[in-house]
């Protein structure tokens, strides 16, 4: 079954109001069924590009009508889409991924909750989310952070700040900045593991990892194209000093030079060879 073929099972019209629909991110085939059912049955589509939006529909042969809403939309403009959810079913949808998640709908769906307009989500394409399960590093938690600064000190700053939180830090970022901002990022943290994430879903799809200053070293040679995922791990956890020669004293009492070597090797992952040479001084002492 395509999208083209697929036929909504449910007669009954969409209720009155505000639909954020989730559309592809690079893969068209990643459109939901569900998404191209709720975009025939709207009565508008606000988007960001008509252009863009209008190869997605011709693709899921949608003829719902368009209206553009961007970032510079006018209040005017918001006004007049929510009258239309007040009546119908309006969808709102991006150039790519979710809406509102760095991309226009956050001031339109604020305004439709105040004013009980009813907002129904439709999930689907999320760079963000995409990126973190390709990239490997803890997902237990993570921070999306948006776009990094464009200005040296504003970044190094937005950086400072997320510094001491214990999660993998997600940021959008361009093919132009983003070895400025992988040079940032080694400055202030040479040691956590990075990961870009391009291309998400398309042919050429890559997720190099590494530290931020190889990463760097990688693309100021390969100048990346296209939306990028940066990912940054989170701080890495510092070890206490490890005391051997108490834990060899204390290993001593009960066993034979070797063992107790062998038992503090095991614990705290040091040279079993040396623990053993220093177990032999320690009990010439």
């Amino acid at each position: 079954m395509t999208t083209r073929d697929f036929e909504s099972t449910d007669s009954k019209p969409l209720d009155a109001g505000l639909y954020i629909v989730a559309t592809p991110i690079g893969n068209l085939g990643d459109v939901t069924f569900r998404a191209v059912d709720v975009l025939r049955r709207c009565e508008v589509i606000a988007c960001e590009d008509t252009r863009v939006t209008g190869k997605l529909l011709k693709h899921c042969d949608v003829s719902t009508r368009m209206l553009r809403y961007d970032d510079h939309a006018s209040d005017r403009q918001r006004a007049g889409i929510l009258d239309l959810a007040r009546s119908q079913p309006v969808a709102l949808v991006s150039d790519a991924g979710t809406p509102l998640i760095s991309d226009p709908g956050y001031r339109l769906v604020k305004e439709a909750r105040d004013a009980g307009i009813g907002v129904t989500s439709i999930p689907g394409a999320c760079a963000a989310i995409g990126g973190l399960t390709l990239s490997g590093l803890p997902n237990d938690r993570f921070l999306f952070a948006g776009f990094l600064p464009v200005k040296e000190k504003a970044r190094a700053d937005m950086l400072g700040e997320l510094a001491a939180i214990r999660a993998t830090l997600i940021f959008y970022e361009t093919g132009p900045r983003l070895e400025r901002s992988l040079n940032a990022i080694a400055d202030l943290w040479p040691g956590r593991e990075v990961a870009v994430a391009r291309e998400l879903t398309k042919l050429h799809e890559e997720c190099r990892t590494g530290t931020a200053v190889q990463l760097a070293e990688h693309y100021a040679s390969h100048p990346p194209k296209g939306e990028i995922v940066l990912l940054v791990g989170p701080p890495v956890e510092q070890p206490e000093k490890i005391d051997a020669d108490t834990m060899l004293r204390e290993a001593l009492l009960d066993n034979s030079t070797g063992k107790a070597a062998g038992l503090v090797a095991k614990a705290t992952g040091l040279d079993r060879k040396r623990l053993y040479a220093r177990a032999i001084e320690l009990k010439s002492e």
